[in-house]
């Protein structure tokens, strides 16, 4: 069903030359959402140089490949320290595969973590000194016509981000991230592009645990969100000795999400495993999350995105993290089985 209507969107040629019709926000969301009781899969489908944007077709084919299933959305990172407009060669491939694309907006300077942002500071985005750069990207965002899934300030909770209040004075930080999301909502929203179904991500432990950084702080408010998401991470490297119960952590976040924002679907945004990590099993870790999220204890939860990326962590290849389902010949069993299941969203 969400590719056919997907297919039906698309009003433009293959050349560009015909004008689409707009899409309104209602109809985007609409377009997106499964059907009730119906789960959704996406996919980071790769790239090994840590900017997120180096995605491909043929990771995502390959992918599909392997699990058997196609995705409903492809997620990838646009960085602004390369390119401030918005990605729409990537998102076109994307949408004629099918699926939607999910854009993480990334107004940063680096991919480096644990630091400030002097460039795209929180501050600055909403003195508005970047308001023309948003309204162009609102204005391509609007031309592409067809349905956009995007976040501003991933995992927010987490000090590893700019954009986190640690760096943004703290005890104020969170209130001027909700401040800024909405100011750039604001801005792509005057520049037409009501095709955006927006997400808050945030990830699922508070990082620094204090009462100033709980990720509640951080919502703009239900008038600019459509969707939360959240990220579940267990191993993520060989080596790491910090795991996560997936099966204790997921209903902690829902009860969050249900007192901030009863009305909001929820999607799992970014989740998975080291499978070279020997403490423990990536396909038995995977199992238990999926036959979480399909359990039907939720009715807002909607969906699932797993990030299928390997990258370096020093010189040695032998510490590198691997997420990828192509590389555990156990896990792309389960995620064969679980994306064969009749709960998931008809294609």
């Amino acid at each position: 069903m969400l590719r056919a209507l997907m297919i039906l969107a698309m009003l433009v040629s293959a050349s560009g030359m015909v004008a689409a019709e707009p899409v309104s926000h209602a109809d985007a969301v609409a377009r997106i959402m499964p059907d009730a009781g119906k789960i959704l899969h996406g996919v980071f489908p790769g790239g090994y140089s840590g900017d997120e944007d180096d995605i491909t077709l043929e990771q995502v084919a390959d992918y599909e490949k392997t699990v058997g299933r196609r995705v409903d959305w492809v997620m990838f990172s646009n960085n602004w320290f390369s390119d401030r407009n918005f990605p729409t060669s990537t998102a076109d491939w994307i949408r004629k595969t099918g699926a939607v694309p999910y854009v993480r907006l990334m107004l940063r300077s680096d991919t480096e973590e644990d630091h400030s942002e002097k460039l795209f500071s929180l501050k600055a985005i909403v003195r508005g000194d970047f308001d023309a750069d948003l309204k162009k990207w609102g204005r391509q965002v609007a031309r592409f016509a067809s349905p956009v899934i995007a976040e501003f300030g991933t995992e927010m909770n987490g000090r590893w981000f700019p954009w986190n209040a640690h760096w943004n004075g703290r005890k104020r930080g969170a209130a001027m991230f909700a401040k800024t999301y909405r100011h750039i909502i604001d801005m792509t929203r005057r520049a037409g592009a009501s095709n955006i179904v927006w997400v808050f991500h945030v990830n699922n432990e508070d990082d620094p645990v204090r009462s100033w950084n709980r990720f509640e702080r951080y919502y703009p408010g239900d008038d600019y969100i459509d969707w939360l998401g959240v990220s579940i991470y267990s191993a993520q490297s060989p080596f790491d000795k910090w795991l996560t119960d997936f099966t204790k952590s997921l209903p902690q976040v829902m009860r969050r999400f249900a007192k901030m924002a009863p009305s909001k679907p929820v999607i799992i945004a970014e989740m998975g495993t080291d499978v070279r990590n020997r403490r423990q099993n990536a396909a038995k870790w995977a199992d238990a999350a999926i036959s979480m999220i399909l359990s039907g204890r939720w009715s807002k939860l909607i969906g699932f995105n797993w990030w299928n990326e390997t990258w370096p962590n020093g010189d040695d290849p032998a510490r590198a993290t691997d997420m990828r389902v192509q590389s555990d010949a156990a896990l792309v069993k389960i995620m064969r089985k679980h994306l064969a299941s009749p709960k998931l969203q008809k294609r």
